[in-house]
């Protein structure tokens, strides 16, 4: 499992929220550094105290991200009573992640993940595939308890797929809540639980 790193300073993390709005709402080569700048109300030159280039910058929001959402996953996890539990945690954190306050965050990781320097991918592959080992182990065992039919791998990718795409249709304010949702996700990966 890769070492967390530190927190980032409230400067950081003020401008890695920018970061992820602008890059989430006008995607990352359309946005420049003067608009980032204004979006956290500094001068631009300022942005590079704290990151060296804006490539870094698109790298820091997408690991914040990961690292959020292994920590909140692991922490579900850890609270889940039986298996079936521990599936809807796995649907559970990502739905939150994807339409909760980490969105637009999730949204970047997601959307321009090829934007990104291969070092760079290859650097937070290492914690993608920490954060996809916790789905494998919950959906290996599932499968063993007979709770889910397909193979371990392929469900991870056929519910992460379909919830990351829900970010296109979904509408928190709708007449659909997210635990009506994530009740809807958990029929469709086991049918015969419902």
């Amino acid at each position: 499992m890769p070492e967390r790193p530190k927190k980032p300073s409230k400067a950081k993390a003020r401008i890695l929220d920018a970061a992820a709005s602008l890059f989430h709402q006008k995607g990352f080569a359309a946005a420049t550094v003067r608009d980032l700048a204004d979006a956290v109300g500094i001068l631009s030159g300022s942005l590079f105290h704290h990151f060296p280039n804006k490539g870094e910058i698109l790298f820091a929001v997408m690991e914040n991200v990961i690292i959020e959402m292994d920590a909140s996953l692991e922490n579900a996890l850890a609270a889940a009573i039986d298996t079936k539990a521990s599936l809807r945690a796995l649907i559970r954190n990502e739905l939150e992640f994807i339409h909760g306050p980490h969105g637009a965050a999730t949204a970047v990781l997601v959307y321009e993940w090829n934007t990104l320097s291969p070092e760079n991918q290859s650097r937070l592959l290492q914690r993608r595939r920490a954060y996809f080992a916790r789905w494998h182990t919950v959906l290996a065992r599932a499968k063993a308890e007979g709770l889910v039919s397909q193979d371990p791998a392929l469900l991870r990718q056929l519910l992460h797929g379909a919830i990351v795409w829900s970010v296109n249709w979904y509408d928190p304010a709708g007449a659909l809540s997210l635990t009506e949702l994530e009740a809807s996700v958990l029929a469709l990966a086991c049918p015969s639980q419902s």
